[in-house]
């Protein structure tokens, strides 16, 4: 992605930016989570894939509400997408990370809005969209959800794009580190509470359980090797110590949401903790990894 678009100050981002690069990479990440269990896994597991259907939309309605009340006027979302100018049209600008950004957030609503309503009518809480549901089966379904895992997977590392092509400390300095972190650490915590919402249900097959718990410990090695060079490029770069700090007990959150998914699937920690523990402490080294990025080079 061309460096287009620079901040020239900090752009004082609070916290609804955080809500919104937490939840956005939640939805594109159970989204994709829900693709990989309809292709690589058999009839046990559509009912987790349909959980992580109706999950990515829920949390990707938030989203442009974040967006909206940090930009302080609703309208300067939508002229992100319309020039309103006279004589404008749509406002896509392909070497802008920002207008790019706006437009794969709407596509992707898109997709997971009616993967959503294909899942809840195979589940039953609407019959209305029982047509969208038929006509998601077999092979245009599967078409479908792949296009819409690209928009999905878009959103999840194009946070830490749009970070690394601003001009601040850290977040330039980290490079295509950043992109790649934010995308391993959307699917660890898409993971994280597929799983979480799996142990409240009993239609989720076990084996299915097993098999999300496996694929979340490659997302939280894969995470953590892209943490290691995050930190190693702003060592080179000299910024090392703009994350450090008063930031040392996120770090720690990070740390032990990383940790819990692996250290906990052991058979005595098993016993010695609750079902629900390791999801929770993923979730939050999820959300700590986000804020001590965001907030941390604008300090």
């Amino acid at each position: 992605m061309p460096p287009a678009e620079h901040f020239a100050s900090p752009p004082e981002w609070q916290w609804w930016i955080l809500a919104y690069f937490f939840f956005g990479g939640l939805s594109g990440g159970s989204y994709a989570l829900g693709t990989l269990l309809r292709f690589g896994g058999d009839a046990r597991d559509e009912s987790a894939a349909r959980l992580a259907f109706i999950t990515s939309f829920i949390a990707l309605i938030p989203c442009p509400i974040f967006l909206m009340v940090d930009l302080g006027q609703p309208l300067f979302f939508w002229h992100m997408l319309v020039d309103a100018s006279p004589g404008g049209g749509l406002a896509f600008k392909p070497d802008s990370p920002m207008s790019l950004g706006s437009w794969a957030l709407l596509a992707f609503g898109l997709f997971s809005f009616v993967s959503f309503l294909g899942a809840i009518a195979e589940v039953g809480w609407f019959r209305a969209t029982n047509g969208i549901a038929r006509i998601l089966r077999g092979g245009v379904g599967l078409v479908w959800n792949a296009i819409g895992t690209v928009f999905g997977l878009f959103i999840c590392a194009y946070t830490g794009v749009l970070l690394a092509v601003s001009n601040q400390a850290v977040w330039s300095d980290a490079g295509w580190a950043l992109g790649g972190m934010f995308l391993a650490s959307a699917l660890a915590g898409s993971t994280a509470l597929l799983l979480l919402l799996a142990r409240s249900r009993r239609d989720v097959d076990a084996d299915t359980g097993v098999r999300l718990e496996t694929a979340d410990r490659y997302f939280v090695i894969l995470e953590t090797i892209l943490i290691v060079v995050f930190l190693i490029t702003l060592a080179i770069a000299g910024t090392i110590g703009k994350v450090l700090g008063v930031w040392l007990v996120l770090w720690l959150v990070v740390i032990i949401g990383l940790a819990a998914p692996i250290a906990m699937l052991s058979s005595g920690a098993a016993r010695r903790w609750p079902p629900v523990a390791a999801p929770i402490l993923a979730l939050l080294g999820v959300l700590a990894l986000r804020a001590l990025v965001i907030f941390s080079a604008q300090i």
